[in-house]
């Protein structure tokens, strides 16, 4: 064999080995904050998915604690009686907060300082100085605070914005968002969960703060972040034996310039709901479901069911999106239905809506 052709072999052989391997990015270090908001069992039970690791449980009711580590074969010594001990311990990079919505203040003021990201549960607040306190704790510590909803990961709401910003349906005219189910206690949440989503110090309300928060997050959204100029808003307690605390039906009506917004938020639906319609100048967009949406141009072309394909990761869930915030790998705009300005408006908008539910006026925002 020629000298050329060994040194071609090898030159050959080396070209062909495999290139080393990329190493993968760790597990994002996950805190939690409370367990008594009834969404914590979304990622207590996640699986198929190494992104994210528990590192610490905060929880003050130990029984709690205990109960959901034996269910999920969670170690023991993950639990911790306050955040400070879990975040001192365990040293999260981030924590996601599943307490009262009158906590996520306290988890952001314990966290920030330490450069912990933060994802609180809907809504961010009720009030918009806390809004404005969280907001401010964010800004000063250069932190990632994102606000968990569940229509976030719906590919049909996703699929609707992109034919209204594509110009399907003209400029948007009016929007209809329903969100409820038969109310808390009829669907069985959890005691700890129900005992705090109806009172009024610890949630802010009932349905109005529940369910109303979903259409204002969409809203500003499709509006691009705009607030509404006005907020009214009308409460009523159906069946105060049960709720006697708070309203359990609410509808809430925003104007924009040339815009309307209803948001029916009810604990009194036959059947469970979260489904958005978005009437342009020229046609309109349904999402009835999280993966189905209805189109129509004009009077004279007929329905249409446009496909809408599956989120692609991360953003088709909230752990995977809040560790690719984290890690940089996804850029958070304002209006994002996850990010802190949006949330901020969307505790304007509910502030505003208790407002006017309380005195039969409209409220006007600044």
């Amino acid at each position: 064999m020629s000298r050329w052709v060994v040194v071609s072999s090898l030159v050959l052989a080396v070209g062909a080995a495999p290139r080393p391997a990329v190493p993968a990015e760790p597990p994002l270090r996950l805190g939690i904050a409370g367990l008594t908001h009834s969404h914590v069992h979304g990622i207590l039970g996640r699986k198929g998915a190494d992104d994210v690791r528990i590192v610490g449980i905060a929880e003050a009711n130990r029984e709690l604690a205990e109960r959901y580590a034996k269910r999920y074969g969670l170690d023991p010594a993950l639990l911790f009686g306050s955040i400070e001990e879990m975040l001192e311990a365990a040293k999260p990079e981030a924590v996601a907060a599943f307490g009262p919505t009158t906590d996520h203040r306290a988890v952001v003021e314990a966290c920030a300082p330490r450069g912990v990201h933060v994802m609180v549960e809907k809504p961010l607040a009720f009030d918009v100085r806390e809004a404005l306190a969280m907001q401010a704790l964010v800004e000063k510590h250069r932190i990632h605070l994102l606000t968990n909803f569940e229509t976030t990961w719906y590919p049909s709401v996703h699929a609707a914005r992109a034919l209204v910003r594509d110009g399907a349906v003209g400029e948007i005219r009016k929007v209809l968002v329903s969100d409820g189910h038969r109310g808390p206690k009829e669907i069985g949440v959890d005691p700890e969960f129900l005992e705090w989503l109806t009172d009024p110090d610890r949630n802010g309300g009932g349905a109005l703060t529940d369910f109303g928060c979903y259409g204002a997050n969409l809203m500003t959204w499709l509006m691009e972040g705009e607030a509404p100029l006005t907020v009214t808003a009308v409460t009523q307690q159906v069946k105060p034996a049960i709720y006697p605390r708070v309203d359990d039906e609410a509808t809430i009506v925003l104007t924009y310039p040339r815009a309307q917004a209803i948001l029916q938020a009810s604990w009194n639906w036959p059947v469970s709901r979260k489904d958005m319609e978005v009437h342009g100048a020229r046609g309109y967009v349904l999402a009835p479901d999280r993966r189905t949406i209805r189109l129509r141009r004009d009077e004279t072309k007929a329905e249409e069911t446009p496909p809408t394909d599956a989120r692609p990761a991360p953003a088709h869930d909230p752990f995977a999106y809040l560790a690719a915030v984290v890690r940089g790998s996804v850029a958070v705009e304002p209006a994002d239905l996850s990010a802190l300005a949006n949330n901020v408006t969307v505790a304007r908008i509910l502030d505003a809506a208790r407002e006017s539910a309380r005195t039969g006026r409209t409220v006007r925002l600044p």
